[in-house]
């Protein structure tokens, strides 16, 4: 599946850089390993695409909604990180 993406410019440089290889998203679209997620750079303050894109293949999807090993006081006190290693 091809999945569709704005990105903020200081994010998609980030990307392109080979700095950030991991997105946060809200989990209100289906996504899974393999499928490609094309990036569009989108300008915040002039609310256009700036013609940037980017495609990057899914290799992995963790939904934290599925993750439960710390207890809801320790999540709402501290939240969550997305760690990204190589």
């Amino acid at each position: 599946m091809i999945i569709e993406k704005k990105v903020w410019p200081k994010f998609f440089q980030k990307i392109l850089d080979g700095d950030k290889n991991f997105e946060l998203r809200l989990a209100d679209f289906e996504c899974k390993a393999k499928d490609i997620l094309v990036l569009r750079e989108w300008d915040p303050e002039s609310k256009q695409y700036t013609g940037r894109v980017l495609e990057k293949k899914v290799s992995y999807v963790l939904k934290t909604r599925d993750v439960s090993f710390w207890p809801k006081e320790d999540v709402e006190k501290y939240g969550y990180q997305i760690i990204s290693f190589r």
